[in-house]
């Protein structure tokens, strides 16, 4: 029947690593999404609050007892089929999520991840491993919360070649220049962007520019198989911009954005994040909110773009979840 959702009816156990606004989303989601599904959270861990476990499903809020270590440990007593890594980013080494991932690896279970650390700094790596172990891996919620970036490149652009791309990537530091262009401080846009709870756990991630270098390394190894890591984007962020100078352009009719742009040159990939000062009329100057929107160079198309209207963390939790149907989909689950 034409619109008729299918429900996939194999049971897929989930083991949770990480458990904050997006883990909680997550399983929001899933309640709300039940009868198009048959996914089940059996198993959380956290830093702080500790581990929880039941076969029968997690419902509600968990009952975390003392923390299940190390997390080889944790993944033999969660007996999951599946394991959803959505710990905090560590901008400079993707640890400890890279050896979660590959602990579950070593256990063939799948593995999605909104964490976008291990994506920068081992992707390749990670999945050839994955294709060793006969398992799945995704990352769709890692750069643009929920927005289909990777599927797009992976589905829907046959005989396509991407040369490159620019985007406006990290939310943060939209809503800062934002709330600055008002007139306040630099201290009150973080506060409120930490209101909204888009920020990293450590917001000096966002304001210096390492959320946004990781999601380039991240774009950069997933579409153009670059290779790179974090420490390789040439970084400048936000965190010299004042209000009299936001408020200088603004009188001119110009603003910042925390622009990335990626481009072969003829020593290989050049991969920078920068505050770009630009007219008000630019597309990456003209993002309301929280909104994101990158733009991919290709040899067939020309160049496209995604935009996506003031995320917040239900739509990191959608990749999460559109990641798992698209495991369900290929494994016949």
């Amino acid at each position: 029947m034409a619109g008729k959702k299918k429900r996939y009816t194999q049971l897929l156990r989930l083991a949770l690593i990480g458990y904050g606004n997006v883990g909680r989303a997550f399983a929001n989601l899933l309640r709300r999404t039940r009868d198009s599904h048959n996914f089940r959270i059996t198993a959380i861990t956290t830093a702080r609050h500790g581990s929880a476990f039941d076969q029968r499903g997690i419902e509600g809020e968990p009952q975390f007892g003392p923390a299940v270590t190390p997390i080889g440990e944790f993944l033999d007593r969660a007996r999951a089929d599946a394991v959803v890594e959505i710990t905090t980013l560590q901008p400079a080494s993707g640890e400890p999520a890279i050896s979660h991932i590959r602990a579950a690896f070593e256990r063939n279970k799948h593995v999605v991840t909104a964490n976008k650390g291990p994506i920068a700094h081992a992707y390749r790596a990670l999945r050839e491993e994955a294709e060793r172990a006969g398992v799945e891996f995704r990352c769709e919620a890692a750069v643009m919360d929920g927005a289909p970036v990777f599927n797009l490149a992976r589905h829907t652009l046959p005989g396509v070649k991407i040369l490159g791309f620019s985007g406006v990537l990290n939310s943060t530091s939209q809503v800062v220049i934002e709330c600055m262009r008002r007139g306040f401080p630099m201290e009150e846009g973080v506060e409120q962007a930490r209101r909204l709870g888009i920020t990293e756990a450590d917001a000096s991630y966002d304001i210096e520019g390492w959320d946004a270098a990781a999601k380039t390394a991240a774009l950069a190894n997933v579409l153009l198989d670059a290779g790179v890591t974090p420490m390789d984007i040439d970084r400048k962020g936000i965190s010299r911009l004042t209000t009299d100078k936001v408020l200088e352009l603004k009188a001119n009719r110009k603003t910042v954005a925390l622009v990335s742009r990626a481009h072969r040159g003829p020593g290989g990939w050049k991969l920078r994040v920068r505050a770009e000062v630009l007219d008000e009329r630019d597309p990456f100057a003209a993002l309301p909110g929280t909104s994101n929107l990158l733009l991919l160079d290709t040899d067939l198309m020309g160049t496209i773009g995604m935009m996506e209207i003031t995320p917040g963390v239900e739509q990191t939790a959608y990749g999460l979840y559109s990641d798992l149907m698209e495991i369900a989909r290929v494994t016949g689950l």
